[in-house]
Parts: structure tokens; sequence; C-alpha cells
């Protein structure tokens, strides 16, 4: 079994190789797997600093690959093509989130074959620093609403960070979403199509470097365009 981990990249440059270090210098190094940056248009330096690391480095496992389409719908779609192991980790370049976490993912996934281990920052066990007070409440409020329109016990479906069997993520298209809102789409999906997942605890802390790309008022929309799309999506499955 193997992993491959997808980091979306825009405009990334304070970060992005502080990032591929604190994964390549990891455990993760134990267990097969690649990393695919797929840069969205950065503006700034982002893609020269990656591919003078991976020349430097000759790292064969890492890849950078440049976005057709703006966006991070289109981000994910080119990942999961361009992907060549069984399992894929969504990363976010801000390293907000735990590599520990995501090898948990990976040992999790591999012995009980799941269809997806998603990681919950709102559970016991869980653990949360400077995360910004406005988006809490947001977050909050919608994934309570997707709690109850999809009967799950799970609470953090907007958070990207989880790790889902490639072949499942294959039979997800046409995926619909074109920015933050596709990380929604792919859990909800998992959940009205009846696949296997398991929820952990995890941990998540705010960037200390760059920018946040995350913007709620231009975003709101997007977010329940994906949740009544797919609610539809999930009624019509029960009718076949």
């Amino acid at each position: 079994m193997s992993l491959s981990i997808l980091i979306p990249a825009k405009n990334e440059e304070k970060i992005i190789i502080e990032t591929i270090k604190s994964i390549i210098y990891s455990k993760l190094k134990r267990i097969d797997h690649e990393i695919i940056i797929i840069n969205d248009f950065s503006e700034d330096s982002t893609e020269k600093k990656i591919l003078e690391f991976i020349k430097k480095n000759k790292k064969k496992n890492i890849r950078l690959i440049n976005n057709k389409f703006p966006g991070l719908g289109s981000v994910i779609k080119i990942g999961i093509d361009k992907s060549k192991k069984d399992y894929i980790c969504i990363f976010m370049a801000d390293k907000s989130d735990s590599i520990n976490n995501m090898y948990d993912y990976y040992k999790i996934i591999k012995k009980y074959n799941y269809d997806a281990v998603f990681g919950s920052r709102f559970i016991k066990g869980s653990k949360i620093v400077n995360y910004p007070i406005r988006k809490y409440i947001f977050n909050r409020i919608f994934n309570n609403l997707c709690k109850i329109l999809f009967l799950s016990k799970y609470n953090d479906f907007t958070n990207a960070f989880k790790i889902y069997r490639k072949k499942m993520l294959k039979s997800f298209f046409p995926i619909v979403s074109e920015n933050f809102n596709v990380f929604l789409e792919l859990p909800l999906k998992t959940v009205s199509r009846k696949y296997s997942y398991k929820i952990i605890p995890i941990s998540w802390v705010n960037r200390n470097k760059g920018k946040s790309k995350f913007i709620i008022k231009e975003l709101t929309s997007k977010y329940f365009f994906t949740l009544l799309y797919c609610f539809f999506e999930k009624i019509l499955l029960k009718k076949r």
C-alpha cells in the first residue's frame, strides 16, 4: 500500500519549502509515498523555490504540477488524476495540520481497509491553536447543518485534511466544486454514497507565515451550493 500527498500551493513562497521538509524528514519516510505540489497560478516565487529544491535534493518522489484552471477544485482534480499511489491525503501548504496525524491516517486506513479517514478538530482528544473566531463561528454553524442534513456524527466536513482511497475519489468525478468547497464535496459524497470511514481527533495550528486564502464572505455561497448539490444527490441515490 502507498500514499500520495497532495499539496495545493498558491503564493506560498514563505512556507512551502518548510512544509515539504517537514514531510520528507518525518516518519512518513518509512512508507512508500510521493509528494505532489500543485501550483495554483502563484504570482510569487513559489514555483521557482519548489523546482530549485527538487533539483538540489534530487528527490524523485516529489513532483510539481501547474494547475490548468484557477481554483482549488481544479487543483484537487489534477492531483487525483496524476497521483500514482493507493491512497491520497490532502495536506495544505500552510502546515497547519499535523504530520503525525497524517501518519495516523495512513496506519488506520491501511490496517482496517477503510475508504477514508476523517480528522476532526472539534472532538475529544483534538487540539486547536489560534483558530480565528469569525471563521470558528461560521465553521460550527455550517458543519452542524451538514450533520443534520446527512444524518452523520461527523462534525468537521469542511476541513481539507483527510485521507481517501484513490479508487473511491475517481468514482466521484465529475467534481463540481471550484474552490475551497471541494473539501466539502469529497466527504459529503463519501457519506452519502455509504463508503466506509473512520473519525479521529486531530491537531490544528494557525499558520504563522504567509496569508490565508480562505475568505468567508466570498466562499459562503459556494459552500451552500455544494451542500445542496450533494444533498439532492443523496436524495436521488435513495430513489434508485
